[in-house]
């Protein structure tokens, strides 16, 4: 009766991690680096997510691309992943820099500030740890789960191309 009893058991085990390993493979996907929407994965030194980043020149003494306020009170902050990655969904690069204003308060300005103002709310010139380019968007399925797939496999940065 025991030998049944574990023979049933081992199948059912068996069965089951078969599954997920079916359902990791459902996941894998091959980055398309194709004109359109990229996928940028990336981790900061601290927590931005909630503040406006903008786009720096290469010597990061002026800003060179920013968001109109009107634009970030539309799903403006970025898709929460594992191990404190984030999916970019503003339009992040290597140059990025964070306001010290949160997407609230900036989408309620009344005026844009000047870009020298603009520069002087800046509290991070090089918030960047980690920056990866998994290619274009739209050739994710599941874009969190196929990301976080590869943040916990740590084939993040062999999958996609490292930035930084």
């Amino acid at each position: 009766m025991r030998v049944i009893l574990v023979a049933f058991l081992i199948g059912i085990f068996s069965c089951k991690s078969h599954k997920k390993s079916v359902d990791a493979k459902k996941l894998e996907f091959t980055p398309q680096y194709v004109p359109g929407p990229q996928a940028l994965v990336y981790k900061t030194k601290a927590d931005y997510q909630n503040l406006v980043p903008v786009i720096l020149s290469d010597d990061k003494l002026e800003i060179i691309s920013y968001p109109d306020p009107k634009d970030v009170a539309m799903n403006p902050v970025p898709t929460q992943l594992n191990k404190g990655y984030l999916l970019d969904n503003r339009g992040i690069g290597i140059n990025v820099a964070y306001l010290k204003l949160t997407y609230p308060e900036y989408a309620n300005l009344k005026a844009l500030p000047s870009l020298k103002e603009l520069y002087t709310l800046i509290i991070d010139k090089d918030p960047l740890l980690e920056l990866c380019d998994c290619g274009n968007k739209t050739a994710l399925k599941k874009p969190s789960l196929q990301l976080n797939t590869l943040i916990d496999s740590k084939k993040l940065r062999t999958t996609c191309k490292p930035i930084k």
